[in-house]
């Protein structure tokens, strides 16, 4: 059970094969890719629809990836700001910032356009990544008609295994991959509410050079 905050900093020289996930019944059972598994052999889309294949793009250069819930959360808004602001210190670092959430593509350029982003942003709608990395899970089904009626959430909704239909979120989350697609960090909490610091952020990035 994935009951407490999973924060791991350490290099681990050992790799893993990563296993599909099944999406949690709720977001204290997911089971995350930890460190020394690889970045999964996932495609996404940008803003202009464009296929982006995350082993591709790590092997270009280190990367953070950063999972959040969406253009409509308070709490991840303020997260891409404070990314943003640190953003030129990872590029001196020479890695690459890239989001990942389940908003489309129109909703990422709204988001970009807000939040003044310069850093990538990418498409999980069908929730493939988050699912890979062990992320996706359930919101119960008062969340799910709260987030759709006070929030205007409109993600396609998913089938869970008693064949109710739900809304599928990922857990807030930070990756830090080398080029040779090894996962280095790691940074999952289930309180959506709690984000890591920017100071962390840029010591466990410090890590990967």
């Amino acid at each position: 059970m994935f009951t407490k905050l999973i924060i791991s900093a350490a290099i681990v020289l050992s790799s893993f094969t990563a296993i599909a996930k099944p999406i949690a019944l709720d977001e204290n059972n997911i089971s995350p890719l930890l460190n020394g598994h690889e970045i999964p052999n996932i495609n996404l889309h940008t803003i202009d629809g464009e296929d982006v294949n995350l082993k591709e793009l790590v092997s270009r250069k280190n990367t953070m990836f950063f999972f959040y819930r969406g253009g409509w959360c308070p709490f991840c808004n303020v997260q891409m700001g404070q990314l943003q602001a640190i953003e030129s210190k990872l590029v001196a670092m020479n890695i690459q910032l890239v989001g990942i959430s389940p908003d489309s593509p129109e909703k990422l350029k709204a988001s970009i356009t807000k939040n003044k982003l310069n850093y990538l942003l990418l498409s999980d709608e069908k929730m493939q990544a988050a699912q890979a990395f062990g992320l996706a899970f359930f919101t119960s089904d008062e969340v799910t008609k709260m987030y759709q009626a006070k929030l205007g959430v409109s993600n396609t909704l998913f089938n869970m295994p008693t064949g109710e239909t739900r809304l599928v979120l990922p857990v807030p989350a930070i990756y830090m991959s080398d080029k040779s697609g090894l996962i280095q960090f790691m940074y999952a909490n289930p309180n959506y509410k709690v984000r890591p610091a920017p100071e962390l952020i840029l010591s466990a990035a410090s890590l990967l050079n």
